[in-house]
């Protein structure tokens, strides 16, 4: 079994439970997800099945879309609402002020992530410090944030919804942090919805208490939909034989020989799917990266 499952995660199950209910339905032991949610936060966690489990790390890259919910006059440990509070204040503020505040937020940024994150210091996650009560000195990351906006008024709950368009590595939890420290009032996250991620929208995910048994094929995608954002170089048969077997493809025998070094490219033969490949213009050849389908498979 080789493909990829759009999942649309409910609250409160972790990504890595809802990857143990897929391995469990399929009975795959290779299972993999790309871009952890919280166990409070809902939405896209695309899975990877089998062989495609190679390609994880290539949609990990991939720009993330959110809707948050935020409340404002109180911090917690956590940076959510799960957490222990920390502190209450008084909010008094109006919705063109946090306008102002979240402009602060659009472009290239330094963020430091959460203690109650997966990040590891000298070895040791960094939650498993926060649950012992101990801190750490967490290096500040630099992020970007593509689009931010107010999607609601402020409520009499000093509540209001915020969306956003952020690059790999933004911790959500933390940008709502920063909103409240600017505000002057603190702030937690209350909700939280992945709407998108390496070009996959929610609306094209499948919940997960739908999946059983009986219908998971039903659900599972083409391998090659988790890279189609990349371009696409076509094989002839002896080409094929000789990449499957980690051979080099030599740019002078190839259609395009138009790449930029060090790009990943998909590897089609007659538009199926072999793997990938990456640019290396010292040798002016693409190199083996992994197998996805092999040729005996096509």
């Amino acid at each position: 079994m080789c493909g990829l499952i759009l999942l649309n995660k409910p609250s409160g199950i972790t990504s890595f439970g809802a990857v143990a209910r897929i391995r469990k339905l399929t009975g795959e032991k290779h299972i993999g997800h790309t871009g952890t949610l919280d166990p409070m936060a809902t939405g896209v966690l695309p899975v990877l099945i089998g062989r495609a489990t190679k390609l994880c790390d290539y949609m990990l890259c991939a720009d993330k879309s959110y809707t948050a919910k935020i409340k404002l006059g109180i911090t917690t440990d956590t940076l959510d609402i799960t957490g222990k509070v920390l502190c209450e204040k008084t909010v008094s503020v109006s919705n063109s002020q946090i306008d102002s505040v979240i402009s602060l937020f659009l472009g290239e940024i330094s963020q430091t992530p959460p203690m109650f994150s997966a990040i590891k210091k000298d070895g040791v996650r960094l939650y498993s410090l926060a649950r012992q009560g101990k801190t750490a000195e967490i290096t500040p990351r630099s992020i970007k944030v593509f689009s931010i906006n107010r999607d609601s008024n402020i409520d009499n709950s000093n509540e209001f919804l915020l969306s956003c368009k952020v690059s790999k590595g933004t911790y959500i939890r933390s940008l709502v942090r920063d909103i409240g420290d600017k505000l002057g009032t603190g702030a937690t996250l209350t909700a939280l919805t992945r709407t998108s991620t390496a070009g996959f929208s929610i609306g094209e995910c499948v919940s997960l208490d739908n999946i059983n048994s009986d219908n998971i094929n039903d659900y599972i995608l083409p391998a090659s939909r988790a890279v189609s954002d990349m371009k696409t170089v076509s094989v002839t048969r002896a080409q094929a034989f000789r990449f499957s077997n980690g051979g080099s493809l030599s740019f002078d025998r190839l259609n395009d020989r138009n790449y930029n070094d060090g790009e990943i490219v998909t590897v089609n033969l007659c538009g199926e799917f072999l793997g990938l490949a990456r640019a290396d213009k010292n040798t002016s050849a693409l190199k083996f990266v992994c197998i996805i389908n092999p040729i005996g498979k096509v």
